[in-house]
């Protein structure tokens, strides 16, 4: 079972170390997503290029992998990272491609017609963007980046491998020691949904804030089923009046 102690000594802190890795390793994907989105943007080949490698060399590495090689391989070249900060970097330049063809995707998407009154009123890229375009593509980049969030989430658990103390390095001590697997390894399941529903939601409040910010109201859950109730009876009504008249 169980102990007070293990619970204070590993467990407690493991979580509190998974929660850390994915803030640091989200930080460092978004400032990665964006940079890299916005450079494929830009209208000098050379910058999209650059991006556009950088983006097909990062999205088909195994962040696993290149974990691997900056614990063991970058001290070679002269460069010491500690457990965490290899992890974190090796999670945070992989997701972070990922997040940039969020972020150009949802750049595209705004109507050609934003970008020419920004240019009709002689606006700068740099304020087009910051003016115009960011704010209309950013509700469109918060479902998909809370679906990688939570994948980075889920990720955090391969630092683990290189002795960083999370909730999985933890859980797996305890496993050892009880010889308890499937407690162990169902407590690790829940707490990984409840630290993804915590992120799903606090997402949903970031959405409605980015939409209530650009005039857009979310139709609330209780609203969406009404309407569906409602539209529900009245097909049900037209087939018992069609019925009728048969």
């Amino acid at each position: 079972m169980m102990s007070s102690e293990f619970l204070t000594t590993w467990f407690l802190p493991g979580i509190w170390v998974t929660i850390q890795v994915t803030v640091y390793a989200a930080a460092l994907g978004a400032a990665v997503a964006f940079g890299i989105g916005l450079a494929r943007t830009s209208r000098f080949w050379i910058i999209r290029f650059v991006a556009g490698v950088y983006f097909e060399i990062f999205r088909g590495m195994s962040a696993l992998v290149l974990m691997f090689w900056m614990f063991f391989a970058l001290p070679l070249f002269g460069w010491q990272l500690v457990p965490m900060w290899a992890g974190v970097s090796a999670l945070g330049l992989t997701y972070g491609a990922y997040g940039s063809e969020i972020v150009r995707g949802s750049l595209a998407a705004v109507a050609p017609a934003q970008r020419e009154a920004g240019i009709a009123l002689n606006f700068s890229r740099w304020q087009r963007l910051r003016l115009i375009e960011l704010p209309q593509a950013w509700p469109e980049m918060v479902p998909p980046f809370n679906n990688l969030l939570i994948e980075l989430l889920k990720g955090t658990a391969l630092v683990s491998v290189i002795t960083v103390a999370d909730m999985t390095f933890a859980g797996n001590l305890l496993r050892l020691g009880t010889n308890e697997t499937t407690p162990v390894y169902s407590l690790l399941l829940v707490l990984y949904f409840v630290l993804a529903f915590l992120i799903t939601r606090g997402m949903r409040l970031v959405e409605r804030k980015a939409k209530a910010g650009i005039g857009q109201t979310p139709e609330k859950t209780g609203s969406i089923t009404r309407k569906l109730s409602t539209r529900s009876e009245s097909l049900q009504a037209r087939s018992q009046s069609a019925g009728g008249m048969g």
